[in-house]
């Protein structure tokens, strides 16, 4: 099509067309590799209006405050407490080391389990803020490395209580090294934070009841134990489902009766046995 041109002229027209093609296959390769992500990975899926987001907010963010202000400009983060707490948290403190902290994607933590993605943590706790306010209770079911428990945390502040449960306790143990070195260590050394290696489908009665419950990984239904332990006027955020999962809310009344609607579909390990965790592959 160029051959009408002068041999410079076609020289730089083909090396243009060269660099377009090479330009429109690495945003095709990038587009398969988020659709490929959100279709078959076992981690919480993004809503239909964001993959363009994915392709510039996963891969900008360079730094922990770059990311907290890409959530607050995509809309996740609205609210001003979230910003302050998520601000505050440095994500590469709870991340393994060689991995990519701000990128807004899941990454692994061993023991087949894995810390959400920082759009998924910034969703659930703009759903629970109001059941976090200062003094309150909330429990944390797979707490992982322990981000979100410690930004529970923060929220309740030193006259509240939050429990994180994990039945790994490599990652328990990771859990308070990490946090030994966040804002929310002085809530560790008080008492008004603390984790425990246990199934969390029986959720930690000892502290119940909860004003707050946050379960991390998916359930087939909710389990009995923990609508017992959410407190009357409390909320709880729960993956529910298998293969198909949604983000369920529920809501106890004053009265014991529950409330529950549906915010997104997520994808989600699941909330299964010790054993049951360590032989997935």
């Amino acid at each position: 099509m160029w051959a009408g041109l002068p041999k410079g002229k076609r020289e730089t027209c083909h090396d243009i067309e060269r660099a377009s093609l090479l330009c429109l296959c690495m945003i095709l390769a990038a587009v398969g590799a988020c659709v490929r992500s959100a279709i078959s990975s076992p981690f919480p899926s993004e809503s239909p209006n964001s993959l363009m987001d994915q392709l510039f907010s996963r891969y900008s963010a360079h730094s922990h405050s770059s990311l907290i202000e890409n959530l607050k400009s995509s809309g996740t983060i609205m609210s001003k407490r979230v910003a302050d707490v998520m601000e505050k948290l440095d994500r590469a403190l709870f991340t393994p080391q060689g991995e990519m902290p701000y990128l807004d994607s899941p990454l692994p933590i061993g023991y087949n389990a894995t810390i959400s993605a920082p759009h998924m943590h910034a969703t659930c706790l703009e759903l629970l803020e109001n059941y976090l306010q200062q003094g309150m209770r909330a429990l944390d079911i797979g707490s992982g490395t322990g981000y979100l428990t410690a930004a529970f945390a923060l929220m309740v502040g030193e006259h509240g209580r939050v429990v994180g449960v994990e039945h790994i306790a490599e990652l328990v143990n990771q859990s308070l090294e990490n946090i030994k070195c966040s804002e929310a260590a002085p809530l560790l050394e008080s008492g008004c934070l603390s984790f425990h290696v246990a199934d969390g489908r029986s959720g930690w009665p000892d502290e119940a009841p909860y004003e707050s419950i946050h379960v991390g990984a998916a359930a087939s239904k909710v389990p009995q134990s923990l609508i017992d332990q959410l407190k009357p006027g409390g909320r709880m955020v729960i993956p529910v489902g298998n293969f198909f999962q949604d983000l369920l809310v529920i809501d106890k009344q004053l009265d014991g009766t529950l409330k529950q609607w549906t915010t997104t579909s997520v994808r989600y390990v699941p909330l299964t046995s010790r054993d049951s965790q360590l032989a997935s592959n």
